[in-house]
């Protein structure tokens, strides 16, 4: 089973993505993590680069599928391109859901925002700016493509919910 973990910088993709994955047991893939590490590498800050740690994650996402391995996926996914990116991932019929975290609360979104700290070297925090024109240009999700989830609620919340729903028996015994 792959499940993508979308949404806009600052909603919680990250620590909703981690946390799942430690409480499951499921293989954890981040997008950020990877392209920090092209940039690092000396690949240019541009759209091709994001596009090949799109590429690079799915290469890992799709080893560990074939291994037999559950997945959960850490990425922005604003576009039907980026989605295709796992949809391809999970064609061998291994089991696909997408999550959309949303932040409707612009105050805490941007208290999100500009509060995180993060361990990446390469790739820059965006600005309120920035993540306020990616919510505008964000690709509408087509009807029923995704379960849409409150950010706002706590992260061991939504995780409990998630587990539920898609890791059930992991889920259950490992929660504190």
């Amino acid at each position: 089973m792959l499940v993508v973990i979308s949404g806009l910088p600052g909603t919680g993709k990250s620590a909703v993505a981690s946390t799942f994955a430690a409480r499951s047991g499921w293989t954890s893939v981040s997008v950020d993590p990877i392209e920090d590490a092209l940039l690092g590498a000396g690949f240019p800050h541009s759209k091709q680069t994001g596009v090949a740690a799109y590429e690079v994650a799915r290469a890992v996402v799709e080893q560990n599928l074939g291994l037999g391995r559950s997945v959960v996926v850490d990425a922005v996914n604003d576009s039907e391109p980026a989605r295709d990116t796992w949809r391809s991932a999970a064609r061998d019929g291994s089991g696909l859901a997408f999550v959309l975290l949303v932040l409707e609360d612009g105050t805490e979104h941007r208290r999100r925002l500009e509060g995180r700290r993060r361990t990446l070297t390469h790739v820059p925090e965006p600005t309120w700016g920035e993540v306020t024109e990616r919510r505008r240009t964000y690709e509408p999700w087509p009807d029923g493509d995704c379960l849409r989830v409150d950010a706002a609620r706590p992260v061991d919340e939504i995780v409990g919910a998630l587990l539920d729903r898609f890791a059930p028996d992991q889920g259950r015994s490992a929660r504190p």
